[in-house]
């Protein structure tokens, strides 16, 4: 462990973690503003530019179960060093990509990295700060960057496209991962399961197959058809995959998520909430910089900073949901802000076209959406992994993670797949104005996205208990690393 690491190092490490988690997040958007000029320059298929954004997601959401329960038993810096090494060398290589294939592949293993990261960060946030308000602090700010990332992603994205080229979208991520990965060692501690000696290989296999096949069944849905033979023959298999996993759970010796974790209510109820919470919360970023672009008329530089309310928001939601959860433990937090956000949902669909007018039909509603937003968020992440015992915190940080992946693709495909029908019955009923057309269907997304954040306070209010109890006690061989 480095020197003072749970003393005077925890700063300066949690600045590091945030950071790192802050780029994760963002490069799931970052290179939507980007896709026009990367269609133009490695002559992409219209069909097929969506991969770019769709690749990423597919690997980050699918490998996230198996990065967590290796970082708890190879170690969770070691896991975080080795994810943030090919994460960055993925980028550089997306950036010289030549051809379509060549950067779809390397977003994919950005992915991979990705998923490697994310939940070893997670997890060492919890190995060097105590179960408590210091503990719900640091998660806060974690959740904070998290939430705020998405925003982040389309602003800096039409920035660094407009000024240098849609490559430095990419090129950004190679200094930050250089220096992070420098600094690893000297600020973070290392921290695994040493009892376990086998690993459970039909379980990696069969909960990453299952996981990547859904992402990849939900974000091709509206391009095959939800009710087209894919759909169902893909879904189905990626759900018999998932069915093996739980059965060979239940069986082997060293599984790779024990079944005894879901033992905990507040544990199950949050990764339960968390599918709900971003399935009404990420399709948000994708309409507004639609509505500003599409609508408004914005170019791709002010789309992006007119999203920048929302980041700001999130993170003021953040630091209010650390201290509202160690007051009011996390049923509270959990349901009123996701209330929140289905108020600012409501009020966003009320956008008009023609016209709308940016201060009363984008700002006010990013405003109270970033906010619940960032309370629920920070809620749901404490929650979800409070109740692990220390040698399985990366299994319950790459559970949190991975609803939250699943729940995102999910919410986004359902946002699109409404939004676009009534875009097309607008048209069908005799509408000939483009932007009114396509205004109908984000109203129509908006308040599907509302339903869902409202559901997910139903869920919180039914699920999670009022107060969290001790975690469960870690069986006698399960000890970490000093």
């Amino acid at each position: 462990m480095p020197p003072d690491a749970r003393g005077g190092h925890r700063g300066l490490a949690l600045a590091l973690l945030v950071t790192v988690q802050f780029v994760l997040i963002l490069d799931a958007s970052i290179v939507n503003v980007a896709l026009p000029a990367i269609g133009r320059d490695l002559h992409f298929d219209q069909a097929d530019l969506s991969w770019v954004a769709n690749a990423y997601t597919l690997t980050f959401g699918g490998f996230l179960l198996f990065g967590g329960r290796i970082a708890d038993l190879a170690g969770r810096r070691r896991m975080f060093v080795t994810g943030l090494a090919l994460f960055t060398a993925a980028s550089l290589a997306g950036g010289l990509a030549p051809t379509s294939a060549a950067l779809v592949a390397a977003r994919a293993v950005q992915g991979l990295g990705a998923a490697l990261v994310a939940p070893a960060a997670l997890s060492l946030i919890m190995t060097l700060f105590e179960p408590g308000p210091e503990r719900n602090r640091a998660l806060g700010l974690f959740g904070a960057v998290a939430g705020a990332g998405g925003a982040a992603g389309t602003i800096l994205g039409g920035l660094l496209t407009d000024w240098f080229g849609w490559a430095s979208v990419l090129y950004v991520n190679v200094p930050i991962g250089v220096v992070a990965i420098g600094l690893a060692p000297l600020l973070l501690p290392e921290a695994r399961d040493h009892a376990v000696r086998g690993f459970d290989l039909i379980g990696a296999a069969s909960i990453t197959g299952g996981l990547a096949l859904l992402v990849y069944t939900l974000v091709d849905a509206n391009d095959a058809g939800w009710s087209s033979a894919q759909t169902y023959g893909l879904g189905g298999v990626a759900l018999a995959l998932i069915a093996v996993f739980f059965v060979a759970e239940a069986r082997v010796a060293h599984p790779l998520v024990p079944l005894r974790i879901f033992r905990r209510r507040d544990l199950r109820g949050a990764n339960l909430v968390a599918v709900a919470m971003t399935m009404a919360i990420f399709p948000m970023f994708f309409v507004m910089t639609l509505y500003l672009q599409q609508v408004l008329g914005y170019g791709p530089v002010k789309a992006g900073l007119g999203q920048l309310p929302v980041a700001l928001a999130m993170g003021v939601g953040a630091g209010v949901g650390s201290q509202l959860v160690t007051r009011f433990g996390f049923r509270v937090p959990l349901a009123g802000g996701l209330l929140v956000v289905a108020a600012g949902l409501v009020w966003f669909a009320q956008m008009p076209a023609p016209g709308g007018d940016y201060l009363v039909d984008v700002f006010g509603p990013a405003l109270v959406m970033g906010v619940g937003g960032g309370v629920t968020f920070v809620a749901t992440t404490i929650a979800a992994t409070a109740g692990a015992s220390p040698a399985e915190s990366g299994l319950a940080s790459g559970l949190i993670n991975t609803t939250q992946q699943v729940g995102g693709a999910l919410g986004l495909a359902v946002a699109v797949a409404v939004s676009t029908a009534v875009t097309k019955d607008a048209f069908t009923s005799g509408e000939r104005v483009p932007s009114v057309a396509l205004n109908e269907g984000f109203q129509a997304g908006m308040l599907t996205s509302a339903g869902l954040a409202v559901l997910g306070a139903v869920l919180a209010l039914v699920l999670i208990p009022r107060r969290s109890r001790e975690p469960i006690t870690p069986e006698p061989e399960r000890v970490l690393a000093p």
